[in-house]
């Protein structure tokens, strides 16, 4: 066992402070891999009531496996990052047919599975199965940059490797689900990116970054991704209580999910009413359009307007649905198209 004081202050506090969440109730690896998955990228708060939702309707890993993709996807509207419900349900699938169902044990199959990285693969092994892999989240990072007054970009490979080593001597081995658990806590609720709450933080006296005041300027990070700009034009056609509806394809953001038709550049009224014959016969009436919505991806700003368009008669493309309107809400969208649906009523 480690004579380093530092995991047992760490697992003593967190035994006293963590947040009730839901699936730190269970060791049942489908459910802790269901939460890692949606809670990537999110907000405790915002993800637990998707967590709920797909325990609920689908309480068994094999359940999940066998769900319509429509269906599944429905369910994940709104949390964004599609890609990750999209490898979930793969994954499922891998697990039920070379697994027969069962969620794999040890760490190399769990990091096979379709979507699950290095730290996802680490908190499945050391929370469910008490494997000794050290998670690595933004947090657990952020904690030891801060920690070991260490300097490595953490968004560097030399800084990954050195990140790796120092959280694998740091991880009790008796407790390794525990340990990765309290890391991520601390780094969440205590050593917050701005302000961290430092007089709360029970290894605070042994913090290099609090001794010499560097706490604002750790973690480094190498470089900014560069944000790609789009503009959307979106043609909301309406023709006796039907409009058209297109499932997105691999290859581009929200794959899998449907939208109206489409219209991307910098384009004026004009140009864009030019192109809506391609959906709709003459005469049609331009209704409305919206204003602008502005949606932010990790990589991308997007700007978008709705044009809602009335026609006597849509014209049938081979790759666009026609769709009732009464059940359009059964069709999973993006996130941009229900904050559309919600601001128009």
């Amino acid at each position: 066992m480690s004579t380093n004081p530092i995991p047992t202050k760490l697992l003593k506090w967190y035994s006293s402070h963590k947040r009730s969440i839901p699936w730190r109730e269970t060791q049942n690896p489908y459910f802790i891999w269901l939460s890692e998955v949606i809670m990537q990228q999110t907000r405790v708060e915002q993800g637990t009531p998707y967590y709920l939702r797909y325990i609920e309707k689908y309480p068994t890993l094999l359940e999940l496996a066998n769900a319509p993709d429509d269906e599944m996807m429905k369910l994940w509207q709104g949390l964004g990052y599609y890609s990750r419900a999209r490898n979930m349900l793969a994954a499922a699938r891998q697990i039920r047919d070379e697994f027969g169902g069962v969620f794999p044990m040890e760490y190399k199959h769990i990091r096979a599975l379709k979507g699950v990285g290095e730290y996802t693969a680490a908190a499945i092994a050391s929370i469910a199965f008490n494997q000794n892999y050290a998670a690595i989240d933004g947090n657990v990072l952020r904690v030891l940059s801060r920690f070991y007054g260490e300097f490595s970009p953490i968004d560097s490979s030399i800084g990954k490797k050195r990140y790796a080593q120092l959280a694998d001597e740091l991880l009790n081995k008796e407790f390794p689900g525990e340990f990765n658990q309290a890391m991520m806590e601390l780094g969440a609720t205590v050593c917050k990116p701005r302000q961290p709450l430092c007089n709360a933080c029970p290894i605070s006296a042994e913090c290099v970054a609090l001794s010499k005041n560097l706490q604002a300027q750790l973690p480094i990070k190498a470089g900014k991704t560069k944000v790609t700009k789009r503009l959307f034009h979106y043609l909301v056609l309406s023709s006796q209580g039907k409009t058209l509806l297109k499932k997105r394809s691999s290859g581009d953001i929200w794959q899998g999910l449907y939208e109206f038709p489409l219209i991307e550049g910098d384009l004026n009224e004009m140009q864009v009413m030019e192109q809506a014959a391609l959906w709709c016969k003459e005469p049609f009436v331009l209704k409305t359009i919206s204003n602008e919505i502005k949606h932010l991806l990790s990589h991308r700003e997007l700007r978008a307007k709705f044009y809602s368009i009335e026609t006597d008669e849509l014209i049938p493309q081979t790759e666009f649905t026609l769709v009732n309107w009464s059940d359009f809400e059964n069709y999973p969208v993006s996130r941009l198209i229900e904050r559309w649906r919600g601001s128009s009523g």
